[in-house]
């Protein structure tokens, strides 16, 4: 699902965690090699019943690398899909501003939701048409989006005989064949195998690792695929608590699930 770039709302910035996102960069698309970048993001919403204001996010900032692949992480309900859907122009913040390199994707939890075609070639090729290509051209795209995500041998193969985890992976190839700079994946893994979970991050991870160009958040519950990760982020109750390298950002999780079962026990 290819998606427009840029939603900017007037907010004070924070710095230096948002001091590179100038007017000049949100001109450019470039800020210091960023490829996402939020400041103090905010979202809410009205419950009708109660006719009672939200929140769901409070004052989220965050910058990641262009050319990694970072994951999001956090306890259910803090806010990690919402964050997601609002750096991929999904939801509009109540306040904040929002950069995101173009061309950027979403890829869905249930992959039926993006999976339309009737083989593997045709649903990668489907995003293709809106480009002035030659069938070369698109056939070449897709040629190497399916190698990036290991399913070259699938190309004629039926959608419908497929599992959920290669069914992921062919909606990304599905972005990477429209050269999509930027990946936002959110909780491929939930619903898969162990099998199918393994492929589908390598395959991410693989991704990145043939174009430099190429930079992805995953949010995922999953500690174990930080090993896959170049950084992460922690969320709690609507606020980021903690970013960086991803060893870190286990052993700070580590630490608190420990903390919560001594107290609990």
């Amino acid at each position: 699902m290819n998606l427009p770039s840029l939603t900017y709302f007037p907010q004070k910035l924070v710095p230096p965690l948002c001091s590179a996102l100038t007017n000049s960069t949100r001109s450019s698309g470039t800020a210091d090699n960023i490829a996402i970048e939020g400041c103090n993001l905010k979202f809410s919403f009205t419950a009708t019943r109660q006719a009672k204001v939200v929140p769901v996010l409070r004052d989220c900032s965050l910058r990641i690398p262009s050319g990694q692949f970072w994951m999001l992480l956090g306890p259910n309900g803090c806010g990690k899909s919402t964050l997601l859907k609002i750096l991929a122009g999904l939801l509009n913040p109540t306040s904040g501003i929002v950069h995101v390199n173009e061309p950027k994707s979403f890829v869905f939890q249930n992959p039926d939701h993006q999976v339309v075609m009737p083989t593997v070639d045709a649903d990668v090729a489907f995003g293709l048409g809106k480009f002035s290509l030659t069938n070369d051209e698109v056939r070449s795209r897709v040629s190497r989006a399916l190698h990036a995500v290991g399913l070259s041998d699938y190309e004629k193969r039926s959608v419908q005989t497929l599992s959920g985890g290669q069914k992921q992976r062919v909606a990304i190839a599905g972005a990477l064949a429209e050269a999509c700079k930027v990946l936002l994946l959110d909780e491929l893994t939930t619903f898969l195998d162990e099998t199918d979970q393994v492929g589908v991050i390598k395959a991410v991870r693989n991704s990145l690792d043939t174009s430099a160009e190429v930079t992805a958040l995953w949010v995922t519950h999953r500690l174990e695929e930080l090993e896959y990760a170049d950084g992460a982020i922690y969320m709690e109750d609507g606020k980021v608590v903690k970013y960086g390298d991803a060893a870190s950002i286990r052993s700070f999780i580590e630490a608190k699930q420990s903390e919560y079962l001594s107290n609990a026990y």
